[in-house]
């Protein structure tokens, strides 16, 4: 059975590469390609909603498959955990699945994951995220996720120092960690976690240079496995095993 898929956001940059796999995958097909701004409604008779709008508009679209009972799968950025508490409950009313891929390059996704894995060895740890001048949003939901990832494995250990956050050029704290957001010409995105201890520090460093090629593979297995979903899932981690993170386990005394 081919699965019909529409795009909200399909005439943008993420969107225009979300429909290039779609188009290309067995399976699949564009049901609709939706800008932000045109009428929600054009995303009936789909089997799947794919959201890569703007953070403005992304939680009126993932009300609306859920209304319609469509799953989503959700690639705008802006979607911390906060923001997803307060969709959960319409998604399990409903029973239908909204995925949350806060990155579909699998790269970042291990970048992530390591800076996690790494979190509770390092008292100190904090991001430094850059994208091109035209994203609307800062920080990236890329960084969110990683200092949500951070904070979640180190367990006990409490929130990473952060000492005089209360001057604005410390960055934004989510979840305690200091991230900082450059927006600037010539760059596609970058993500630096800085991990500092006593006499050491450490730096996970990952470059997006190619989105189409980088993001392919992640919306290939988001797509397959969004079909399916049942509730809120958040992260290209819950499909892959990264065979990473044990380390952190132990440290944190699981």
């Amino acid at each position: 059975m081919t699965t019909r898929v529409a795009i909200v956001g399909g005439t943008g940059k993420l969107g225009g590469i979300i429909r290039a796999v779609v188009e290309a995958e067995p399976g699949f097909e564009v049901h609709a390609t939706l800008s932000s701004r045109d009428d929600i409604a054009r995303i009936d008779g789909a089997d799947l909603v794919v959201d890569a709008s703007t953070p403005a508009v992304s939680v009126d679209v993932v009300r609306a498959a859920v209304e319609r009972g469509i799953n989503i799968l959700v690639g705008t950025s802006g979607w911390s955990t906060e923001r997803i508490a307060l969709v959960r409950p319409l998604v399990e009313a409903a029973g239908t699945g909204a995925v949350f891929i806060p990155n579909f390059s699998l790269g970042s996704v291990i970048g992530s994951a390591l800076a996690a894995a790494a979190a509770p060895f390092f008292p100190s740890v904090e991001i430094v995220e850059a994208h091109r001048d035209t994203k609307v949003d800062s920080p990236s939901g890329t960084a969110v996720r990683t200092a949500e990832l951070v904070a979640a494995a180190r367990g006990e250990q409490g929130p990473v120092l952060a000492p005089h956050v209360d001057q604005r050029a410390r960055g934004q704290q989510v979840a305690s960690v200091p991230v900082h957001s450059l927006r600037r010409p010539g760059v596609v995105a970058r993500q630096e976690v800085v991990l500092s201890g006593p006499g050491e520090s450490l730096s996970i460093v990952h470059d997006t240079i190619e989105p189409a090629a980088a993001y392919a593979p992640g919306i290939r297995i988001a797509l397959t496995h969004a079909v399916d979903a049942r509730g809120v899932v958040v992260g290209l981690d819950s499909f892959i095993d990264l065979g990473i993170g044990r380390a952190g386990a132990v440290a944190a005394g699981a």
